[in-house]
């Protein structure tokens, strides 16, 4: 969970500083910069939430391994 935290920290953290490089350094009119600008965001927000389904996924299987009765010779507790 915080390797997955880390990650999508960065690549927010990528994000801002990436938008804010090619607001100083772009020769672009108001415009096409904030059409530029708007866009890089809605692609950082398709892969974050892409990277949110991965990872749900992933913790779905983990909770489904988890529910399964144990089978190695441990005996469950039954009331």
């Amino acid at each position: 969970m915080r390797r997955s935290m880390n990650f999508v920290l960065g690549a927010a953290l990528g994000a801002v500083v990436g938008a804010a490089v090619a607001i100083l350094m772009a020769p672009n009119s108001g415009d096409d910069l904030r059409g530029e600008i708007r866009d890089r965001f809605g692609r950082f927000g398709e892969e974050l939430q892409e990277a949110a389904q991965e990872r749900r996924a992933e913790l779905e299987r983990q909770l489904k391994t988890l529910r399964q009765p144990q089978s190695a010779g441990i005996p469950l507790e039954e009331n």
